[in-house]
Parts: structure tokens; sequence; C-alpha cells
């Protein structure tokens, strides 16, 4: 019979303490790709703040001024569509990649990934590499070891910091963010983002790296539902793999009982969350293939063929036939091309111009001398970066007069302007209680930038 279990006795069973992982350095093919895709995107990061585009910061968020600055075109609040559409794209795009060759995403460019592997390289150059890590972590406390992991934080502090200014400078001038940072000038809420962000990318990737991806990652839980049997995976092919074992490569007798895999474990120990591939797919894989460019050099050492661990599908590893070309990937392929036609679209062809037309509700109509008058409230959007003065007209009634309380419509960039006007109908032109009427307002110095807006004119019964 069990002896019960106390409440410690549960509580032990139902938490594990993390064990830290010490990743072995990988050199080949996909670490090369690696590597470029993390100094591309962080070149990016770093760099894109610092680039004008038309005398203007090239991408710079200005969320006082309620513009987005992105490469000499500026958005507004009224292109909330835009951005909408940014976002399906930016998730089809997922849905897209992850369908044929699983987490590109989160092996070769999501932040985490990126920022892990520039922290795990600053630890390597400043404790040295996997065995020297471990054994410094296992060393008691000695002024040599609080040496060297002072000098490690204080680095990892430094970059953090960086690339929390970095990250504020999309959203003030990096110039002028730069020029308060020096001269100890810096706002409370730039100062607070700052150190919040620096903060995140410190403790992220610093110290919790992998369980980022396990535990606080919701993608890796929703990634099984865009998989299928022809879905690219990093996999370990256990039909030629098994049985594995170690062997002296002189005995032919047993190196023909066992299969390619020599149980060296570098497989497990290159994985940036410590899983073994072996085991069959598993939500903690990122995808980075550091396990395939370790397998296929231990192959070549012992002179077997690449290949053990390898990007391929569970219908080869199966000898199936896979195809690439199905249709989920039609699908999806589909509408991310629509989508993307759609947003190209409607990005070319969008006006610098927004006419909004509020009717006054307190009263319908007046009736005066044979004239129905309707009052209404323009609310006119300058969204260009010039200071435009404009024309307004309206049509779809006979004789229909237009009385503006300001003779000038004039509208500085970025601006909102609220016009009253009135129009002016006899009542025996009126064929109908509402009729369809039609404002444009065109700026005087350029007739191409002009916009319309419908709206209806209320009068009595005919």
């Amino acid at each position: 019979m069990n002896a019960p279990r106390n409440d410690a006795d549960i509580q032990q069973s139902l938490f594990e303490k993390r064990q830290k992982i010490y990743p072995r350095e990988v050199h080949g093919r996909f670490a090369r790709l690696r590597v470029i895709s993390i100094i591309t995107l962080l070149g990016l990061f770093y760099a894109l703040p610092w680039i004008d585009w038309d005398g203007r910061q090239s991408v710079l968020f200005d969320l006082p001024a309620r513009k987005f600055h992105v490469f000499g075109l500026t958005f507004w609040p009224q292109d909330f569509l835009l951005l909408a559409f940014l976002l399906m794209l930016a998730a089809l795009s997922l849905f897209f990649f992850t369908a044929i060759a699983g987490r590109l995403w989160c092996g070769y460019a999501c932040p985490q990934t990126v920022w892990t592997e520039v922290f795990l390289w600053m630890e390597r150059m400043i404790e040295g590499d996997r065995i020297a890590q471990m054994r410094l972590d296992n060393k008691p406390m000695s002024w040599k070891k609080f040496r060297i992991k002072a000098t490690k934080h204080a680095v990892w502090i430094i970059f953090s910091l960086h690339t929390g200014a970095t990250f504020i400078g999309y959203f003030v001038p990096i110039r002028e963010l730069t020029s308060q940072i020096m001269t100890l000038e810096l706002g409370a809420w730039a100062t607070f983002w700052m150190l919040f962000y620096g903060f995140a990318t410190y403790g992220n990737a610093g110290w919790m790296r992998e369980q980022v991806c396990i535990y606080m990652c919701p993608y890796a839980r929703f990634q099984s539902a865009m998989f299928d049997d022809d879905t690219m995976v990093v996999s370990y092919d256990a039909k030629r793999g098994e049985p594995r074992g170690r062997r002296r490569f002189d005995d032919e007798e047993k190196r023909a009982q066992l299969g390619d895999c020599i149980n060296c474990t570098l497989c497990v120990q290159v994985c940036p969350t410590g899983i073994d591939i072996r085991d069959g797919l598993q939500y903690e894989c990122i995808g980075c293939s550091a396990c395939i460019d370790a397998c296929n050099d231990v192959m070549d050492k012992v002179g077997y063929e690449p290949g053990l661990i390898r990007y391929t599908t569970q219908n080869l590893i199966e000898g199936k036939p896979s195809r690439i070309i199905r249709p989920r990937i039609v699908i999806y392929g589909t509408i991310l091309l629509s989508l993307t036609g759609l947003f190209i679209y409607i990005a070319g062809t969008r006006t610098p111009l927004a006419l909004d037309v509020i009717r006054d509700r307190n009263q319908l109509y007046r009736e005066s001398r044979g004239m129905i008058e309707n009052v209404y409230k323009l609310k006119i959007i300058n969204m260009d970066e010039q200071p435009h003065t404009y024309s307004l007209s309206v049509s779809g009634i006979d004789d229909i007069r237009l009385e503006l309380e300001q003779a000038k419509i004039r509208v500085d960039s970025g601006k909102v302007m609220a016009l009253p006007v009135r129009l002016l109908v006899r009542e025996d032109t009126l064929t109908s209680r509402s009729s369809d009427i039609e404002f444009t307002l065109t700026a005087t110095a350029d007739p191409e930038l002009s916009v319309s807006e419908h709206a209806r004119f209320i009068g009595p019964m005919p």
C-alpha cells in the first residue's frame, strides 16, 4: 500500500526548477543563414531611425502629432484600414510560410531568437564556450568569477539600454533623443519606456531565453493547427538512425547491427531549447536547424551520408509521396496575394485629404420665402505635408446655393477644420423629401487633390 503524500510532496511534483541550458556553438549552412538573418534584422532595427528620407527620419511614429512617417509616406489615424491590412498580411504570411516550412519565423526572425543569439554570442566571448561556462557556474564564488559575471552583465545591460533607446527612437526623433540622453534632459515618459524596453530585452534574452518560447509564446501552442504531413519540419530519420549506439568503426559487424546515429548527443547540446529532436516533433522546437548542422558535421566525420536530421516532411520520412502545392497552400497564397494587391492599390490611390459631412440634427430644414435651408458641419482634414487653400462646391440639385461663414478655406498641414455651411434650394425645385447631393473639396493650387462626399438634402413633402 502506498504511503499518503503530504502537501510538500504534491507541490514538488507540480513544479520543476529551471535547469540552465548551455547551447553549444555550431557551424554550418543553416548557422550561416541564421547569422545573416540576425545581422540583417538587427542592422535594420538600429540603422533605420538614423536614415533620413526627404529631410525627415525615415521611420517615425509621431504619436503627439498622430502621424506615422514610413519612407516618405505619412499615415494618419484615418488610415486605420491600411494598418488592419498590414496586420492581416502579417498573420497570413505567418500561416503561409508555417504551412510550407514550419517555424521559419521562430528560428530565424523572431525578436526573441535574434536578441537571444546576440546575448549568447556576448556570453561566449566573455565566459568561453559551453564547457567553460558550465565549469565557471559550478565553481564557488571568487573574485575572478565575480569579475567575469559582472563584466558579462554590464555588457548585457549596456546593450539592452542601447536597444531601449533605439526603440524609443522610433517614436521620438532619434537625434533629439540622443541629445537629451547625453545632456541628461530626457523626459519622464521617454526614460520610463527606454528602461522598460531595455529591462525586457535584458530579462528575456539574458535570463528567460527558451522559457519565453516554451511557456509564454502562444505560437508554439497553435502551430500544430497549421502543420500537416506535407509541412517541411526539422526531423530525425528514425528508420535510418535506429538502433542508435556508439561503435568502433573498425568493427564492421557491430556497425551493421546499429543505425547511423552514434548517440553523440550533439544534437541535444546545440539545441537552444534543450530538447532531443530524436524524440520526434515537439512544440518546443523553434526550427533553428542547429541540430541539422551538428549532425551533418558528425556524419561527415564518421563517413556516413548527411541528412540523418534534416528538413523533410512526415510523408517523406514514411516513404510516401509529398506535395508542396496543396489546398491550404493555394488558399493561403491566394488570399495573401489578393490582400497584398489591395493594400498596394489603396496605399497608392489614397488622397491626403479627408472630408466628413455632418448634418445639423437639431432641425431637419428651415423654410424662408420659398427657400428650403439645410445646415451642415464639414470636417476637413489636411493630411498633406503642405498647407492648402481649398474651394468647395456642391451638386445634385438644380440651382442649389452654397453659403459659407468664411470666404477662405485654408487648412494647415496636419490640421482639422470644422466648417459650418448652409445650402439653400427653391422649394419648387425639390422633387422628393430627400435628395442626394455631393460636396466636392478641391485644393486651389493642385486640382488633382480633391475629395467628394455624399450627403442628403431634406425638405418638405412635395
